[in-house]
């Protein structure tokens, strides 16, 4: 006869940051069943079969968010571009175990073919993350997602595909039509939301930071498919134009926003729109960048105070946690150093709120697509439990995550232990 009991682990003696409350729940008890939080309490019985873990007064925290991740891209240009697709695969496994070493058991990918590693995750065969898949991210020919070097003959003549685009890690789509389609290829593998390009970047060879991407039309047709899924559009963007234009077309969030004014935060926050800004990925040059897109990284480097000023100035709350890493193994294993890059503007209590609550209340925005329909980045019974224990507080020292080897003493996503340091 099958055991219909659910596996339990009670959870003793926690101190709980909830993911909204800047105060420590002190004394609790928390009972896992299966992979949700079933009970917390000051005193939870032992029932028969329980696994009893003593958090001896630990700080318990929801599992973090990336809501800017590039589990496809950690390798340099120069190998992704001389690579096949197995190893591009082959490393976004380990990268996707870097993610739960550090504590991160969700992210949203922003950009890359990881519907295969998403499905071999949730069967258990590859440890990682749960996984919001984008797909390709889509824009114009001559934007961000146009790798083709001076090697390749134009569009117009032949068809090349760069290396990311043969792999659908990015795709370009010009006029409605093409757009239409592109969009309906990433929902058709499963992608919980989509984005797309409106704006320069600075790891693309063509395009320059000011310059506006895709016509109000072509947006539009993004969010109106995307919206027939019952989910929504993020644009990776910098300037105001850009930004403005997207918010136009019905996007719901801006990725980056380095360089927008304060007028356009203004307009962002009266349209309800998400900022996804990003600090890590600005702090070294990724493996393979030309001089020229140096100068653009420094560009985009220079505007993140300002727009962290008047983020504050206004009181703008709507702030996802997030790293947009990319061609370094070495930085992705330093994930965690996001937290402290944002304490020149945010409490640790807001740096918490925005990569556990905030997050996850951006991605449930996919609606009926969403992957993952619980309640992720709370404590709280009934979500998915997605838990760490901290040696410390991280709410009076945020810098004590950058050293999650020592400091995080419990990893656990679903409600399977992934690392348990608690003698």
């Amino acid at each position: 006869m099958m055991n219909s009991k659910p596996n339990t682990i009670l959870l003793r003696n926690v101190a709980i940051f909830d993911g909204n409350n800047e105060t420590l729940a002190k004394d609790m008890d928390l009972l896992v069943e299966d992979n949700k939080i079933a009970k917390i309490a000051q005193s939870i019985p032992v029932d028969e079969g329980a696994s009893v873990i003593d958090a001896k007064g630990r700080t318990m925290t929801p599992g973090f968010i990336d809501a800017h991740s590039h589990l496809m891209f950690q390798m340099s240009f120069a190998e992704a571009f001389t690579s096949d697709e197995f190893f591009w695969a082959y490393v976004s496994t380990q990268t996707a175990r870097t993610y739960l070493n550090n504590g991160f058991t969700t992210i949203r990918e922003m950009a890359g073919n990881s519907f295969s590693l998403k499905k071999a995750i949730d069967r258990g065969i590859v440890e990682g993350p749960r996984i919001y898949p984008s797909g390709p991210m889509i824009s114009q020919t001559s934007g961000h997602s146009d790798h083709r070097t001076d090697a390749q003959k134009s569009a117009m003549i032949a068809s090349e595909p760069s290396i990311p685009m043969k792999y659908d890690m990015v795709q370009i789509a010009d006029g409605r039509a093409e757009v239409l389609k592109a969009v309906r290829e990433a929902l058709r593998r499963g992608a919980s939301q989509v984005k797309i390009a409106v704006g320069g970047g600075t790891g693309s060879f063509a395009d320059p930071m000011d310059v506006t991407q895709y016509t109000l039309d072509e947006i539009q047709a993004a969010v109106e498919a995307a919206a027939d899924w019952g989910t929504y559009v993020v644009a990776h963007a910098y300037t105001d134009n850009a930004i403005r234009r997207a918010i136009e077309g019905g996007v719901k969030s801006i990725e980056h926003g380095n360089l927008m004014n304060e007028e356009t935060l203004y307009l962002m926050k009266e349209k309800d729109i998400w900022l996804s800004p990003q600090v890590s990925v600005y702090t070294f040059y990724p493996n393979g960048y030309t001089e020229e897109m140096m100068k653009k990284h420094d560009q985009a480097f220079a505007g993140i105070d300002n727009m962290f000023n008047n983020v504050k100035k206004i009181g703008f709350e709507k702030i996802a946690f997030g790293s947009d890493i990319i061609t370094d193994p070495e930085m992705m294993a330093r994930i965690n150093e996001e937290f402290v890059h944002r304490t020149k503007w945010f409490t640790p209590a807001e740096i918490l709120r925005q990569a556990t609550t905030n997050s996850a209340t951006l991605l449930a925005l996919s609606g009926p697509r969403n992957p993952y329909p619980g309640k992720l980045g709370v404590i709280e019974e009934g979500a998915y439990a997605d838990l760490l224990l901290v040696n410390g507080n991280p709410l009076k020292d945020i810098s004590i995550l950058t050293n999650p080897e020592e400091n995080l003493a419990l990893i656990m996503k679903d409600g399977k232990i992934w690392k348990n340091n608690i003698s």
